[in-house]
């Protein structure tokens, strides 16, 4: 994570799914580790999962519960998909929040942009298997350009307000959700971020998620 202010030279633009450019978001740029507990990094990933499959039309918020619509897109998160098309019986956001969260995907989503050499991966091994591994920052120009659209939507100076296009809207959500805005851009408006949160349901799932999570740490230490 490296919030500065954006250069003038425009930074390359690298198509990133929103889990992927999330967790770019949420990582130290030179020893690789998040910015955020492991349990935010694990809901975070999973609402932005649902905020991805929103994009694509393959999911929507029918009243109070997640259901698939009939588009199939071509997709990494297939399986999740599947998971929401099949299931038996519908779920809230928060509830599929819960159900997808998990450090396989927060690794999977790490390992695809390490394949793009937009990290690097750097690990200690045991026994011939890797015992922790951290992604520092490989390649800037991915997430200087999410930095980018985001000053813009926020209207932070030297970039002058620009509407926001529903990823970028998406990822300011999902940020804010996960208590990270406020860490990256000191001098934004809060307003703006906490409406994005509790409007857009994948965050507010988040949310709602990180909230339980809470609760229930806090009563088992009592």
């Amino acid at each position: 994570m490296d919030a500065q202010t954006p250069q003038a030279e425009e930074p390359k633009a690298t198509e990133l799914s929103l889990p992927q450019a999330f967790l770019l978001l949420a990582t130290n740029d030179t020893d690789g580790a998040p910015e955020v507990p492991a349990y935010i990094l694990r809901t975070t990933v999973a609402g932005a999962i649902l905020a991805e499959l929103e994009l694509l039309g393959a999911i929507g918020l029918q009243g109070k519960y997640v259901r698939a619509t009939g588009t199939v897109p071509q997709t990494d998160f297939q399986h999740q998909l599947e998971l929401i098309r099949h299931k038996s019986r519908p779920h809230t956001p928060k509830r599929w929040v819960s159900m997808l969260e998990g450090r396989a995907e927060v690794q999977r989503a790490y390992e695809a942009m390490a394949s793009k050499g937009i990290v690097d991966r750097v690990g200690e091994k045991h026994l011939g298997l890797f015992k922790s591994v951290r992604y520092p920052e490989k390649d800037h120009g991915p997430e200087a350009a999410l930095l980018k659209k985001i000053h813009d939507a926020l209207g932070l100076k030297p970039s002058a307000a620009a509407p926001a296009d529903a990823r970028t809207t998406a990822l300011i959500a999902l940020l804010e959700a996960a208590g990270l805005l406020d860490k990256m851009f000191l001098e934004a408006d809060r307003d703006l971020p906490r409406k994005l949160a509790k409007d857009y349901w994948p965050a507010r799932a988040v949310a709602d998620e990180l909230r339980m999570i809470r609760m229930a740490e806090a009563e088992a230490m009592t």
